[in-house]
């Protein structure tokens, strides 16, 4: 019954706290292994050697699915709010569309790993982080469109504050990753696991971790901020009876009996 009381608002605590026990799992498995520096590996990293790398693929697969749902039920929501504002229904289809192109890139990520398909791995991570960003960025302006009748402002400023943190880290990482990469600290480093502090070209390789953990953590605090308004969400089926038995025709069960009506709260 609690999970009816809250609405859907089970659905981006669930995402969160899946996605980021599957970078927690990964990263325990890969550091007890020693496939990992424990000091701040790529994420990827952690979900390159089997066996994290099954447990990492699979439950970013489930992450995708969550964040896919969680997605289209925004979608549903801003829908139904605003049925007669064409510019926010225009802003809200842009949004979904984004928001599963992310999730798309979230899947390759999961499934074309860093130390096999590299640029694969690459194509889905700027989906995911780039895509991504701009699907918060189409939430923030929806939110402040939707205040004060429809949301609050402390939402849009939340919304807004953790949009400007991702861009900080996407930019921090990017233009960290330039560097490290440029070729004056070597060759062939993005297959490099195991790094020592004294190595030239480390502190770029730890502000470049260190951002990508921070845009990661970014996009699941910004899928936090949608716990208040799916409280106002709940689910209803409507299940028809065709038969009083798996085996009777679909014309022979009584007209009050064809329709059984299961809710949650609303």
């Amino acid at each position: 019954m609690w999970w009816f009381q809250q609405g859907l608002s089970f659905l981006p605590v669930a995402l969160v706290v899946w996605s980021a026990a599957s970078f927690v799992f990964s990263y325990i498995t890969a550091i007890v292994l020693h496939h990992v520096d424990p000091l701040v590996p790529y994420i990827s990293d952690t979900g390159t050697i089997p066996p994290e790398r099954c447990l990492f693929g699979i439950m970013l697969n489930v992450s995708t699915f969550l964040g896919m749902a969680t997605m289209y039920v925004r979608y549903k929501q801003v829908s139904a709010l605003s049925p007669e504002k064409p510019r926010i229904l225009r802003l809200n289809k842009l949004g979904l569309r984004l928001g599963w192109m992310s999730c798309f890139g979230l899947c390759i990520i999961a499934n074309f790993q860093k130390c096999i398909l590299y640029y694969i791995h690459v194509l889905g991570a700027c989906l995911t982080f780039g895509v991504g960003s701009i699907y918060m960025l189409v939430q923030t302006i929806l939110s402040y469109l939707m205040q004060p009748e429809l949301h609050s402002k402390d939402i849009f400023w939340a919304r807004l504050a953790v949009f400007l943190w991702s861009c900080s880290s996407i930019l921090s990482m990017f233009v960290s990753s330039v560097v490290l990469y440029s070729g004056l600290y070597g060759q062939n480093l993005v297959q490099k696991l195991h790094w020592d502090p004294q190595e030239r070209g480390y502190t770029p390789h730890m502000i470049s971790t260190v951002s990508e953990w921070s845009l990661a953590f970014s996009f699941l605090s910004f899928f936090l901020t949608y716990i208040r308004d799916f409280q106002k969400i709940s689910l209803q089926a409507v299940v028809s009876l065709q038969g009083q038995t798996l085996y009777e025709s679909p014309g022979s069960c009584r007209a009050e009996d064809q329709a059984l009506l299961i809710a949650g709260s609303i």
